[in-house]
């Protein structure tokens, strides 16, 4: 049936022939904003780009433009290509209104059940026209008769509406599926639907998005009923909007599902993260994508004026916030977070967005930093550094006006935070030097050691730090604990009168960060995830820090063999209070001494049973990883925010404070090869070709190994390779010598072995046996 000819559902809210009285009226600046979108990494909601508001582009207009120029220009016969449809006189949007912009937002994570799922009534859909089989045989029966006609109904009817595409779409059209783990929408069959969709003709793309467009352009009564958003997000999942001649649809869907209310997009949230692995990163990947050419489009006239879509950006940012909302619900999650980044960001004004950020936090003011899973952790770090220079510059020169206004002399040290120890007594000194200038901990650092003649060109300092976290974090000091089967290190219960040694290591960690230094420390991801809860210093003093929430699977990270047990015991079949007869209590050695904790009130009397494990383990849990270590990581978190209180940390996941303290895991030798530096050798020596064909070839733990040996640590600065400022030099020395390494220089001196083989022997001996550090 031909679509002026077809009747419209009964369901479906009437096309507006004509636009509202209102909207004749010049539209106001309210106009332009769209309610908030939780953020999952900081709640942050959004506002709307720099531009001039109350200009949006009208649908109808740019549909024309853009569809005329692309039909003149393209081969119609491309079964692939995209275009947009000539459709005239097609009004704008209806308005967001007031009362749904205006709307005090909670995050989705802490609404009341009533309030996630309202049970709306929903209009009855027609019966469903056909089944996933019967439109694969049409598709197939093509290939043979060459007729689209029926496969063109089919595509014309469904996408005409949404009650339409809940009829064909939905497992059963009777039912309301009013929860969040079941759209009830079949998924093989929006896929199957989809994946014929790119490879029809011409034509029937264009139906289709005939058919979004009038499916957008109705006017819309009330709230969504859930039928509305399994319409969403089936329209969301449409491969079409992989084309930039789509994009004004695309921004136009992005938008209506912005502007949904909280509720809705807790439904949403959870029925994405449903989605497989594969269609989930392609929505990802089409979100940055439309992100990335909108700030840079290839070719500016195919978009309207960036005056008149301000609001594009936005709206796909907040849809990209649901997106990761439902991955971090997942376990693992469908992606790595690291998919969210966007690499062109990096080439945009950072500080600006950082700066309107700090200026306008999460109000009408469009920031990247609103939404920082986009924002890259090379991007984070120059944000970082650039917040700690200026802050550098700010103290320094706050320095030199009191200096002045006492009419003293300046004196340039004072510029710097200057450490002054001896290698004797390191620890305490390095500990009295940062407690007597507190106050210039945000100075760029030197370190001399007494009685040692050179100025610290970067050197001293590595090498004060590599001495430190050497002497702290060995097993013998007793601040810390390592466990062998994690390889990381934790800190250690026992009570003690004064913690300021913890402190000087969380100030210790906050200085590498702000020197842009990378540390040999090994804390599992747990205590990352501490050192930002909360991320900025609560101005109360009696306010908990360094308290998170913790699971088995964090306990599991430190100490996999408790862990285990414990694990076992939540899945033991049997009487657990008989057969364990354990109780709400915990016993710890100190100093040789067992000493016993309740886990709660009268917990040495209460039995864990079957019917209570589970608040055992987690009160368990939660004793082990933060209450027992309660004193020693507060000390710890007010070291590292008393250097590095800035709202940048606000930005920044605990995995991406890890990178920026620890360095990251992944390893390219190849990229080290190609930034390598040569003292006395050249690149095309006999010996330096000997040594890359042995490296390259090396497995993965002799190439950490080599790190290590080489620059102190087996991990990577946030920059790359080139960020190492790796040299190796010529040591005029026998070839019966083994290499060595001064590790504050990220220096390796290598002889001129005669062999690749004797090369290797001497490499590897050398790497293997040394303590870590090689320091000279």
């Amino acid at each position: 049936m031909s679509e002026a000819g077809r009747e419209p559902s009964p369901a479906a809210p009437p096309a507006v022939a004509a636009a509202a009285p209102e909207e004749r009226k010049p539209k106001e600046p309210e106009r332009e904003k769209l309610p908030p979108i939780v953020s999952a990494s900081a709640g942050a909601t959004a506002g709307l780009d720099k531009g001039a508001k109350g200009q949006i582009s009208t649908l109808s207009s740019v549909v024309s433009s853009v569809s005329q120029k692309k039909e003149a220009a393209e081969n119609r016969n491309s079964p692939t290509h995209l275009v947009f449809p000539n459709i005239k006189n097609v009004r704008d949007l209806p308005p967001v209104s007031l009362d749904v912009r205006q709307k005090q937002r909670t995050s989705i994570d802490t609404l009341s059940s009533e309030m996630k799922a309202p049970v709306l009534s929903e209009p009855v859909l027609p019966v469903q026209p056909k089944t996933m089989k019967d439109f694969q045989e049409d598709v197939e029966k093509v290939k043979s008769s060459g007729d689209w006609k029926t496969v063109h109904d089919f595509y014309l009817t469904t996408f005409d509406s949404f009650p339409e595409l809940n009829t064909v779409f939905k497992k059963d059209v009777t039912a309301s599926f009013n929860t969040i783990e079941d759209s009830g929408i079949n998924a093989k069959f929006v896929n199957a639907v989809y994946d014929a969709l790119l490879n029809t003709p011409q034509d029937i793309q264009k139906t289709v998005l005939k058919g979004i467009i009038n499916s957008l352009l109705r006017e819309w009564k009330g709230p969504r009923t859930k039928d509305d958003l399994r319409a969403y997000f089936i329209l969301l999942q449409n491969p079409q909007f992989n084309n930039t001649s789509t994009y004004v649809i695309y921004a136009h869907l992005l938008r209506q599902i912005a502007t949904l209310v909280e509720a809705d997009h807790h439904f949403l949230v959870h029925w994405l993260k449903k989605l497989s692995q594969k269609s989930f990163k392609q929505l990802v990947e089409r979100l940055l994508q439309f992100i990335s050419l909108r700030l840079f489009p290839a070719k500016p006239e195919e978009f309207p004026p960036i005056t008149k879509c301000s609001w594009w950006i936005p709206s796909a940012s907040k849809v990209l916030a649901l997106l990761n909302t439902a991955n971090n619900l997942v376990h693992p999650p469908l992606i790595p977070y690291t998919d969210f980044y966007n690499s062109t960001l990096d080439h945009i004004d950072l500080m600006e967005e950082y700066h309107t950020w700090q200026s306008f936090g999460n109000s009408h003011r469009f920031s990247f930093c609103q939404y920082p899973f986009v924002i890259s952790i090379a991007a984070k770090k120059i944000i970082i550094q650039r917040d700690s220079e200026q802050q550098m510059i700010s103290i320094a020169r706050q320095s030199l006006v009191d200096k002045v206004s006492r009419r003293q002399r300046p004196d340039m040290n004072m510029l710097f935070l200057n450490m002054k120890v001896r290698r004797t007594h390191l620890v305490s000194d390095s500990l009295d030097e940062l407690t007597r200038k507190r106050a210039d901990l945000k100075k760029k650092l030197k370190v001399t050691f007494v009685g040692e003649a050179g100025l610290d060109m970067g050197g001293l300092t590595k090498e004060w730090f590599l001495l430190l976290i050497r002497q702290i974090f060995h097993p013998d000091y007793g601040m810390f604990a390592y466990h062998k089967d994690s390889h990381c290190h934790w800190f250690s219960s026992f009570k003690c009168d004064n913690y300021s040694e913890f402190r000087l290591v969380g100030i210790l960690m906050g200085l590498a960060v702000y020197n842009s230094i990378t540390l040999d420390i090994r804390f599992p991801p747990c205590c990352y995830k501490k050192l930002l809860s909360p991320p900025i210093v609560p101005s109360d003093q009696n306010t908990p820090v360094g308290i998170c929430s913790v699971t088995i699977d964090d306990l599991c990270q430190i100490m996999p063999e408790l862990a285990h047990g414990l694990s076992e015991l939540l899945s033991y079949e049997g009487n657990v209070e008989e057969d364990f007869y354990s109780t709400f209590q915990v016993f710890q050695e100190e100093f040789g001494i067992i000493k016993s904790y309740n886990l709660k009130p009268g917990g040495d009397k209460i039995p864990v049973t079957n019917q209570n494990r589970k608040e055992y383990v987690q009160l368990y849990t939660d004793f082990l990883l933060n209450k027992s270590i309660y004193k020693q990581f507060a000390a710890f978190y007010y070291g590292f925010h008393s250097v590095c209180a800035s709202n940048a940390l606000m930005l920044l996941r605990p995995e991406e404070v890890e990178i920026l303290v620890c360095g990251s895991p992944e390893l390219d030798m190849h990229a080290l090869q190609r930034s390598t530096q040569y003292d006395g050798y050249a690149k095309t020596d006999l010996t330096i070709r000997y040594f890359w064909d042995v490296v390259l070839g090396f497995p993965l733990d002799l190439q950490k190994k080599l790190l290590h040996f080489t620059t102190g640590s087996d991990r990577v600065p946030v920059g790359g390779m080139a960020d190492l400022n790796f040299k190796i030099s010529k040591n005029e020395t026998s070839t019966n010598w083994l290499p060595v390494a001064h590790t504050c220089f990220n220096q390796l001196c290598l002889p001129p072995y005669k062999s690749k083989k004797d090369l290797k022997q001497k490499l590897i001996i050398g790497i293997s046996n040394s303590e870590g550090f090689g320091l000279e």
